[in-house]
């Protein structure tokens, strides 16, 4: 077998070199085949003789393999569908589908992929040869067909080797490079594949100049928030073997003091590249570790791709291949104890534009993309079992957040490790008065059209019991909230931002109204058109769901990360991860304790924390399909924003803010840092 995928490897590679050169006419499609089969080439030939490059050789090859998709180029390029459609025709969607396919030759060229190289070289030289072979194109739907049948086909395989690189310790092309490379020499950053720029490496100098304690310190936040997940959720951390570590470039010192800490632990590090083959991707996002993003608008205008093969038949297809995949890493998968991931923000606010000639889910494509996500995170769950893995989650800055991106650095390094002795004692005084009422009223001003009403959870025993959970900074960092599962009956009203970046998407104006906790109607003002708008909440904060629940209500405590951001005008560039954690947040969704709802949760004064279902998760009970959106979206409302937050009590309302400022009696140290910047 091995002898042969080479022999079919050195067919394609020598076909495709040939096609390079080939001059037959003037013809759009000979220039697009004549493009891609340049590109390959260079793919391939970069990673055969990548150790022999030196690096300023290896910066370079970096710049040619993603010089095509920058922004700057990216009006010619036929990885732009629109730009595809004016050059191809109707046939240009689905080249500009095969050309996003094909780029992950570079991913496979520098790993030594060969399978992966070999299909998608023969998926080139097939779909090449239906335009070769007569005097006309071809039509649309033939390519469509080519292209459909080479995911169908290969899909088993794709899903096979990205279950497996999520599980499997042995998949270690990221873990040779952090704990073997001479993270001095920052050329190391382009051994990896990814997109390399000045930011990177702006970051991996910094750390470089840091002290190898303060390194550790970084890591021991991470990593001991991990194993303090395990433990305040009753989980027996024992059983696992293996850790997802999730980072982006550039901050490989940290990653490589956290593996050796989590090794302390008895934990070896699985460290997975985002994916490359379209069968595997989510949308727009990227999951896993990844280097520089070289054209957002690149990867959104790509986000609707999976419309090219999404049909009953596929959808079953990769089920199964999902199913036997984690059947044969069953083993793996029971002792994978869930990611820790270090996010990274502060990039350059991306603003989607709409384009038309880019794929689209249909609407029976949208419902089928939900119950096969749905399908898949049960399959998912069954080898990796909710209620014994953990996770944890912390953000760094990185260098377009500013100029003072130093300083601003060490600020975070201060959030991120403040006192959660202190925060636990404030915030068990909100939970008490919290505890004390069946509603929540939360009211904006200054513009800000919220007026919610958030149901909460009876108690039985306020001695024993209690409806929110403390957070003391352990699976999400920092530290800073209060939070529980509302009752959805009884939750209604209007939750509005005048803006807010979820997932990475700029939305201005949204607007969200509820009715026993689901989502009646949206909107937002991205786009002159309000179909626009409708479609945009629709597919990247609904998830192509008709609606969601409320999944989270929680209040954020963390008034110094609230004044560190109006400080440094960085609010608008703050990750979701802390932007929750100053002022009341709220989740679209599942609730935060998806598939675990059964293991008791307690708070660290004892009482058990009894808010973790609602309606829709209880319907696991009956139908784990209807239980689970498979998402969860936080959307902040900042303490400028808001006139108040009032528990709704038998003796008359309690108020927990006023004005943006924190006015239950007991929380005053909490408005120390409003004063401080005043």
């Amino acid at each position: 077998m091995e002898e042969l995928l080479k022999e079919r490897w050195e067919l394609a590679y020598k076909r495709i070199g040939e096609i390079a050169e080939e001059t037959r006419g003037a013809a759009a499609w000979q220039d697009y085949f004549a493009a891609v089969a340049r590109f390959l080439r260079l793919a391939a030939e970069t990673g055969q003789n990548w150790k022999s490059f030196g690096p300023e050789e290896k910066k370079k090859r970096n710049f040619l393999l993603y010089e095509d998709i920058l922004p700057e180029n990216y009006g010619r390029s036929y990885g732009n569908p629109a730009w595809a459609a004016a050059r191809l025709g109707d046939c240009g969607k689905y080249l500009s589908f095969l050309y996003s396919e094909l780029r992950g030759m570079i991913v496979y060229a520098m790993e030594g992929r060969l399978w992966d190289m070999t299909v998608c070289c023969e998926l080139f030289l097939e779909t090449y040869s239906a335009f070769a072979a007569g005097e006309g194109r071809p039509a649309p739907e033939e390519i469509r067909k080519i292209l459909y049948w080479y995911v169908s086909d290969y899909c088993e395989e794709m899903i096979r080797r990205r279950v497996q690189e999520q599980l499997d310790p042995a998949c270690d092309f990221a873990e040779k490079i952090i704990m073997g490379a001479d993270l001095q020499d920052l050329a190391y950053l382009y051994d990896f594949g990814e997109w390399v720029t000045d930011s990177e490496r702006q970051v991996a100098q910094f750390l470089n100049g840091l002290a190898a304690e303060e390194i550790d310190r970084m890591a021991r936040t991470y990593t001991e928030g991990y194993r303090m997940g395990f433990i305040l959720a009753h989980k027996d951390l024992s059983k696992k073997k293996t850790v997802n570590i999730r980072y982006c470039l550039g901050f490989e010192r940290v990653a490589r003091a956290a593996v050796i800490q989590f090794r302390e632990m008895g934990l070896q590090p699985v460290i997975y590249r985002a994916a490359a083959h379209a069968v595997n991707k989510r949308q727009h996002q990227r999951i896993g570790y990844y280097g520089h993003i070289p054209n957002m608008q690149f990867d959104y205008d790509h986000r609707g791709d999976a419309a090219l093969f999404l049909d009953e038949d596929f959808v079953q297809r990769k089920l199964r291949a999902t199913q036997m995949a984690y059947e044969k890493c069953r083993d793996w998968a029971n002792v994978h104890g869930g990611p820790a991931v270090m996010e990274i923000f502060g990039e350059t606010p991306f603003t989607p534009k709409s384009c038309p000639e880019a794929l689209s889910l249909s609407e029976s494509q949208q419902k089928l993309q939900v119950f096969c996500d749905n399908q898949t995170v049960q399959i998912t769950n069954r080898y990796i079992k909710g209620e014994e893995r953990s996770f944890t989650i912390i953000a760094w800055p990185v260098p377009e957040i500013g100029e003072n991106f130093q300083e601003i650095f060490r600020e975070v390094m201060k959030i991120n490790t403040l006192d959660s002795r202190e925060y636990q004692r404030i915030q068990q005084t909100i939970i008490q008065a919290l505890d004390r009422g069946r509603r929540v009223h939360i009211q904006g001003k200054n513009g800000n059209r919220t007026d919610l009403t958030v149901a909460i959870h009876p108690l039985e025993d306020v001695q024993t019991q209690t409806a929110f959970e403390n957070c003391v900074a352990d699976v999400n960092i920092p530290v800073g909230e209060v939070f529980t599962s509302p009752q959805l009956a009884g939750t209604c009203g209007t939750l509005h931002v005048s803006q807010v970046y979820l997932n990475g998407l700029l939305y201005r104006d949204l607007e969200l109204t509820f009715q026993d906790g689901m989502i009646t109607s949206y909107r937002c003002a991205n786009f002159s058109e309000e179909a626009d708008n409708q479609n945009f909440i629709r597919e990247n904060l609904l998830y192509h769901h008709e609606t969601l629940p409320m999944g989270e209500f929680a209040i954020g405590t963390n008034t110094t990360a609230y004044v560190a951001a109006r400080k440094y005008h960085i609010e608008d560039k703050l990750p979701i991860l802390i932007a929750e954690k100053m002022g009341p947040h709220f989740a679209v969704g599942d609730t935060c304790y998806s598939w675990s709802e059964d293991i008791p949760v307690h708070n660290p004064d004892g009482r058990e924390v009894i808010a973790r279902d609602n309606e829709v998760s209880l319907l696991r009970r009956q139908d784990k399909s209807k239980a689970y959106m498979g998402c969860h979206t936080d959307i902040t409302i900042p303490y400028d924003a808001l006139g108040h937050i009032q528990v709704l009590t038998e003796d008359g309302p309690v108020t927990i803010l006023e004005n943006g400022r924190f006015a239950l009696p007991g929380t005053e140290r909490l408005n120390a840092s409003f004063d401080e910047n005043e």
